[in-house]
């Protein structure tokens, strides 16, 4: 289990450059991957993000390439043979004007502007890749093991919350049948209270014991709930993304919590549904961290 926020940071270079790759990841419903890079390596921007879906699964992902000049510059030296050409002739007609003789060397004719020119050369893209891969492989290791440190903190506190819904639970499982004894001495020691005649109709009498017993009766809500329970737990142990199965799960389990608050028709009952429903708001809060 992971949570969705980290940090990570990789470093890798080749004989001229050095790359220095920062990813940090927070919350966000599906996965969303921002990539901050130099302009000329935007064309390698979707092999990260292929390699970014290898290790993560949910989370807003932001990547911070650096760039550093380490060694000498590959660079190439051009000749503008059309410029030479054209310098050598202008050259030639001016000496022609004046009647002198045209004496250019091949060296002067080099140093005019344009004649020679040194460029950088282009950077093969698949040789940059090799090298920046390793420092996002490091980065997004360092930043995998941080998630999977924080999200084993967040199991173990989800864990024992679910216990504690578990006892609060089993309470209000034992309490149940004993509300429905009570409504009936309430009502017959009313009852007796009312009358001046000690006897009254059985029969109608249990008819409205029956009733109130069936309009709490919250007997499907706890089974439900204890399934709820296991599946919780079951899922904290599976190596997937789980985020959005406990978010569903922690949905159905305050939407059985509230039905029995409201069928209970019990103050004790109605006391412990009120802790169950700060510890179910505790676990969804930490569920919308977990990948």
């Amino acid at each position: 289990m992971r949570s969705m926020t980290g940090y990570g940071r990789g470093e890798a270079e080749n004989e001229a450059k050095k790359f220095t790759v920062e990813i940090k990841s927070i919350n966000h419903r599906y996965l969303e991957v921002i990539v901050k890079q130099p302009k000329q390596y935007m064309l390698l921007e979707d092999k990260i993000r292929r390699l970014v879906q290898e290790y993560i699964k949910r989370g807003r992902v932001e990547i911070y390439i650096k760039v550093e000049e380490t060694g000498l510059k590959k660079q190439e030296v051009k000749v503008d043979k059309e410029n030479a050409i054209a310098y050598y002739n202008s050259l030639k007609d001016l000496a022609d004007f004046l009647q002198i003789s045209p004496n250019v060397n091949i060296y002067q004719l080099a140093t005019l502007p344009d004649v020679i020119k040194v460029e950088e050369m282009e950077e093969d893209l698949e040789d940059i890749w090799v090298v920046m891969e390793k420092a996002h492989i490091k980065a997004l290791e360092q930043l995998t093991a941080m998630r999977e440190a924080e999200g084993q903190s967040l199991k173990n506190d989800l864990i024992q919350r679910i216990i504690l819904l578990q006892d609060l639970s089993a309470k209000i499982e034992r309490r149940s049948p004993v509300v429905v004894e009570e409504y009936r001495e309430r009502l017959q020691n009313r009852l007796k209270e009312l009358m001046t005649d000690t006897s009254f109709d059985e029969t109608r009498f249990n008819q409205e014991i029956v009733y109130f017993a069936e309009k709490c009766n919250i007997t499907e809500e706890l089974v439900r709930l204890k399934s709820h329970f296991q599946q919780f737990l079951n899922s904290l142990e599976s190596a997937e993304s789980i985020g959005r199965k406990l978010d569903f799960l922690v949905q159905e389990l305050n939407r059985e919590t509230n039905t029995i608050g409201a069928k209970a028709n019990d103050l004790e009952i109605s006391q412990l549904v009120v802790e169950m429903k700060s510890e179910i708001e505790k676990i969804r809060e930490q569920v919308q961290n977990i990948e």
